[in-house]
């Protein structure tokens, strides 16, 4: 098998974490290079079970600096990468739009560029692989209409139009160069070690506390739900098998109403904590809606499914189970992210 150095950007983040504990796991002939600014998101607590593996390697450094990226590519002689790093919540992309153009358009940019220039058109087993959202599409009806590889682009937030941009670029690179690159699009991701300002782990905080459950509208809103860990072998299928220059979407075929996905979180913390089920149902409060806040999203995942032979692994009841259980044994480090004090 031919040496392979892969760069993993993002890699103390939430998703990216799980990418890099399975690949520094399943791939010990593997270089495994971690790449990360640890903003507000990146905990290397995430990784602490791995630290210490010999073909696992920590970097830190911010994916704008071009001469920085360029200068790993050439020291760690990189023949892959996947990338994750980018800054991915809508509610803060509305309030400073521009760190998102930075990150997820500038940093995308600034690594294609340095794949490029060092692999100089030695293509043969070099792969860049780009991680996006379902959010690049759009919005869905309640129609039953899913979103497929070719779904037009119609990016309604700053998040959603950085992204899309992202992934133009990709496709410009492979294009205009070349350069051996593909992406996949995914839907929403849960599980553990993900950064409570998301839905799922700060509700699961917020009921601990007794604190209020922000609703946004009514809780209309339909998403599609992917357990991280079920992303991550995904990614892992795409990485070595999927054909470059394709798109790949990535779903749980599992859409939920945020309101029903709610009283689900509700009563599996609250019957984990030994109250009532439904007891911190009283927690719900709805509030104004966000701004351009997209009706339903949700994947046709059957391309991966019938080319690369990837299914969810778990029923949604068996992933929220799991997800509830493992904030509830760490609530140290869901008290330490939530309360700002977590160590980079």
């Amino acid at each position: 098998m031919a040496k392979k150095n892969i760069l993993i950007t993002g890699g103390a983040g939430f998703i990216g974490s799980h990418v890099v504990r399975l690949f520094v796991n399943q791939y010990p002939g593997y270089q495994i290079i971690n790449l990360d600014n640890l903003t507000y998101a990146g905990n290397l607590s995430n990784l602490k079970d791995i630290e210490g593996k010999p073909n696992y390697r920590f970097l830190k450094a911010d994916i704008c600096d071009f001469e920085k990226v360029k200068e790993i590519f050439t020291a760690f002689e990189i023949t892959g990468v996947i990338h994750l790093a980018a800054e991915s919540h809508v509610d803060r992309s509305i309030t400073d739009p521009f760190s998102f153009a930075r990150t997820n358009v500038l940093g995308a940019l600034s690594l294609l560029q340095a794949a490029k220039e060092s692999w100089q058109g030695a293509y043969d087993g070099k792969l860049f692989y780009h991680i996006s959202t379902d959010e690049v599409y759009g919005a869905l009806g309640f129609d039953g209409a899913l979103f497929t590889e070719e779904t037009r682009y119609n990016p309604h937030s700053p998040y959603s139009a950085s992204k899309a941009s992202s992934d133009h670029f990709v496709r410009a690179y492979h294009d205009t160069y070349g350069l051996p690159a593909l992406i996949s699009n995914c839907s929403n991701n849960y599980g553990p070690n993900q950064f409570p300002e998301k839905l799922i782990p700060l509700f699961i905080h917020n009921i601990r506390q007794n604190k209020p459950l922000p609703v946004y509208g009514k809780g209309e809103n339909v998403r599609d739900w992917l357990y991280v860990e079920d992303h991550a072998r995904a990614i892992d299928l795409i990485f070595h098998k999927g054909r470059v220059g394709d798109t790949y979407n990535i779903g749980g075929f599992n859409e939920w109403k945020n309101i029903d996905l709610i009283r689900v979180i509700i009563k599996t913390v609250d019957r984990l904590l030994g109250r009532e089920e439904g007891a911190s149902e009283k927690l719900i409060t709805y509030v104004a809606d966000r701004a351009g806040h997209d009706l339903r999203y949700a994947i046709d995942a059957s391309k991966i499914r019938n080319e690369l032979g990837w299914e969810p692994s778990l029923r949604f009841e068996e992933g929220i189970e799991k997800t509830v259980r493992w904030y509830i044994d760490n609530q140290n480090w869901l008290d330490d992210i939530a309360a700002g004090a977590c160590k980079k």
